[in-house]
Order: structure tokens, then C-alpha cells, then sequence
């Protein structure tokens, strides 16, 4: 039988990440009109710097779940 609490880390842990996901997907064209002549300000790199740490973190945290999930799973006497 599945963990409640398993599933719902999971399905948070999975929130995060496409919540961080669409912040750093916010961010394309103001990344895409970067040029020579149009470097990008200090907002942009600390946004950029912030948001891609948020989606790290939170890709992380997905991804050391599932794995822990699978883990477990296999190591079960029902797998």
C-alpha cells in the first residue's frame, strides 16, 4: 500500500519544481534580447542567479525522492 505521505511529498515536491520551472521559463526574453550592445543589468543576473537556484534545489528534492521511492520499491517483497 502506498504512503500518503510519500504521495503527497511527491506531489509537492513536483509543484515546486514546475513552479520554479515556469519562473526561470518568465525570464526567456528578457535572456533571448541579451546582444553585445545589450548586456544584462544587475535585476536580470540576480533574478537569473535566484531562479535557477530555486530550480536546482527543487529539481534536487524531486529527484532525491523518486529515488528514494524507487529504492524502496525494489528492496519491497511485493516488487
Amino acid at each position: 500500500m502506498a504512503d500518503s505521505n510519500e504521495l503527497e511529498a511527491l506531489k509537492a515536491s513536483f509543484r515546486g519544481a514546475i513552479a520554479t520551472a515556469e519562473a526561470l521559463a518568465a525570464l526567456k526574453d528578457r535572456i533571448e534580447s541579451l546582444s553585445a550592445a545589450n548586456l544584462p543589468s544587475p535585476t536580470d543576473l540576480d533574478d537569473l542567479a535566484r531562479i535557477t537556484a530555486a530550480h536546482s534545489i527543487a529539481s534536487a528534492a524531486l529527484r532525491g525522492l523518486v529515488v528514494t521511492m524507487l529504492a524502496r520499491r525494489e528492496s519491497s517483497p511485493q516488487a
